[in-house]
């Protein structure tokens, strides 16, 4: 699958596509309107940065108790699920007199369910398109997004200045059950990719499972730790220049647009591992201008340009899905999808209280050079020969050369010998 068409000619696409936007929509507005609406009445960085990206940083519960169930329930029926609790607890943080504290409480409240959604929505997503055509499946989602944030903080700041933050806090509910309507009617009815009975303790061992490969666990680190400390940064926006928040997030998402156009459609398949780790430097590296706290153009440049590295996670999901067995990739995904979202809320809350130490342009200098160290100390681990997608795996390639492949004992999970059988794909139509 090489071509936008393609993609788009694919059954249940075009539904899965509007789905998926409209709950970024949703959750953009929605989140600037709160992270307004705490900074004004407490004047805390840290509080704003919460109120932005707590629900990322709650994912970890879900990505500990919930995501046996992302290869086990309906995915129309969980999407549409989760998007309507989403929307009915944005609409509750609108609620006139509602104290911060308990605003906050609902802000990690919706974390939990959506580390379920993502393992979800990308599983589905594997399902609907062959392996090959997961990379750009997966970019259009990301460029779909860059769109809607960028749309979503232009409407969201004039909605706030309009309708005030409690009437955009209901906007954002309302996106949110849109989202829930068009899976119902627009997805079809599709079975669990696995048996068995979801719980803690299998969403425990799945991990366990997914963890246990070396290749895997450089894979996930550097999906997860170089983004979050860099979205950390973002969540400094407000504090850093609250008139101009709106634009510098606004940039945020056009960088990442363009790096998803340019790494999903343009890339040749021979430059993608080569590029990945320059990527994620260049994450990083335009933020450290922030030391000098430059004027407003420079600013939303540096922005632009540091967001073009985020197009790095997908060629490492690319490599992920390489690695994982078709009846853990909704697991997997999920894992990722939380584990890079949790990431992203410990940016937040870091910088948050880094800001409150000494200042927003500092503490975005720090998060910067972090972030930086963190990509080259990965560099030797990820420094493997690369898997196409779509190629069959071996067992030596999941795991380590330090750790010797030995046959599953007989009483090991299903989860264990998933991740040692890789099993092959079945290309859809």
């Amino acid at each position: 699958m090489d071509t936008y068409r393609e993609l788009f000619r694919t059954p249940e696409y075009p539904s899965f596509f509007a789905t998926a936007s409209l709950q970024v929509a949703g959750q953009t507005v929605s989140g600037l309107a709160l992270g307004s609406l705490v900074y004004a009445s407490t004047g805390s960085p840290l509080l704003s940065a919460l109120a932005m990206f707590g629900p990322s940083l709650a994912q970890v519960v879900g990505a500990l108790t919930l995501l046996s169930a992302a290869d086990r329930v309906p995915p129309r029926a969980a999407l549409v699920g989760l998007a309507l609790f989403l929307g009915l607890a944005t609409a509750a943080q609108a609620a006139p007199g509602l104290p911060t504290a308990a605003a906050l409480a609902l802000v990690l409240v919706q974390g939990v369910p959506s580390a379920l959604g993502g393992g979800v929505r990308y599983g589905l997503l594997t399902d609907m398109l062959p392996r090959d055509g997961y990379l750009l499946g997966r970019s259009v989602l990301n460029m779909s997004g860059g769109v809607c944030q960028i749309l979503g903080y232009a409407l969201g700041g004039l909605l706030v200045a309009v309708l005030s933050a409690r009437g955009t806090l209901l906007v954002g509910a309302g996106l949110y059950v849109l989202a829930a309507v068009v899976a119902r009617c627009g997805l079809s009815r599709h079975p669990a990719r696995a048996a068995g009975r979801p719980s803690p303790r299998e969403t425990m061992r799945g991990n366990a499972a997914l963890w246990s490969s070396v290749p895997r666990r450089y894979v996930y680190l550097a999906l997860w730790v170089p983004n979050g400390l860099i979205v950390g940064c973002e969540a400094l926006f407000v504090p850093y220049d609250t008139g101009h928040a709106g634009v510098l997030l606004a940039s945020a998402a056009l960088g990442m647009l363009a790096g998803d156009v340019l790494t999903g459609r343009f890339l040749p398949p021979r430059w993608r591992a080569r590029l990945a780790a320059p990527l994620r430097l260049l994450l990083a590296a335009p933020y450290l201008v922030f030391a000098l706290r430059p004027a407003l153009p420079f600013a939303v440049a540096a922005v632009a340009l540091a967001s073009v590295g985020f197009s790095a996670g997908l060629l490492l999901q690319e490599r992920l899905m390489a690695l994982t067995p078709e009846r853990l990739s909704g697991h997997a995904l999920g894992l990722h999808t939380a584990g890079m979202l949790t990431m992203q809320g410990v940016g937040a809350v870091l910088a948050g209280a880094l800001a409150q130490a000494t200042s927003p342009g500092t503490a975005m200098t720090a998060l910067a050079v972090a972030s930086v160290a963190v990509t080259l100390s990965l560099g030797r681990g990820l420094k493997r020969e690369p898997v196409s997608p779509g190629q069959p795996v071996s067992p030596e390639q999941l795991t380590s050369p330090a750790e010797p492949v030995s046959p599953p004992a007989a009483s090991a999970s299903a989860a264990d010998d998933a991740c040692t059988t890789p099993r092959p794909r079945p290309r859809t139509p």
